[in-house]
């Protein structure tokens, strides 16, 4: 057990390390628009030049940087499954150990459903955005409670973000969702 720890361990420092110097070396000046959706349905444009955009890049928000690293949202979706992983073997340990109780070995099969759930519905919205818009890549994260979604396109009009809003909420319910747009040019 305690090999495949390290494995892991191993593992996720070298991806945090490729993550870092890609970050340090990717342009920072080119930033586009955020465009989130509130609780009425209504989609706003944060301009990446506003207080409100220096304050979430100081909090350690991004507002989507311009990127032509073609790796970026294999990386984040391979991050993101290695975590998921790593949550789910624990969780199936908790069910296989002969030393949890019964009320802690239901909660860990029922917190392994929620999150496979999520990914189902992540990999549904993904899929059908392609489909629908035809854009070169879509990556879909939730997030305690909140959806990510970050598109990677020519352009995206405000109309275009305002249906991607609305497939989500079709999916996950009324959650908070915010909209990322990666220019491939």
């Amino acid at each position: 057990m305690l090999k495949k720890q390290t494995i892991w361990l191993l593992t996720m420092l070298s991806l945090m390390i490729v993550l870092s110097v890609y970050y340090m070396s990717s342009p920072s000046g080119d930033q586009l628009a955020l465009l989130t959706g509130n609780d009425n349905g209504e989609t706003a444009i944060a301009d990446p030049s506003s207080e409100d955009a220096a304050e979430s890049e100081a909090t350690g928000e991004t507002a989507g940087t311009e990127t032509t690293d073609a790796e970026l949202f294999t990386t984040i979706r391979m991050e993101l499954t290695d975590q998921r992983s790593a949550k789910i073997a624990q969780l199936e340990e908790v069910v296989a150990s002969s030393s949890a109780t019964t009320e802690e070995k239901n909660k860990a099969l029922e917190e392994k459903e929620k999150l496979e759930a999520v990914q189902s519905k992540e990999k549904i919205l993904e899929d059908t955005i392609l489909a629908e818009k035809g854009y070169q890549d879509v990556l879909v994260r939730s997030n305690e409670g909140e959806v990510i979604v970050q598109v990677k396109a020519e352009e995206m009009s405000k109309t275009e973000a305002n249906n991607i809003i609305k497939m989500v909420e079709d999916e996950f319910g009324r959650v908070p969702v915010e909209v990322k747009y990666h220019s491939v040019s």
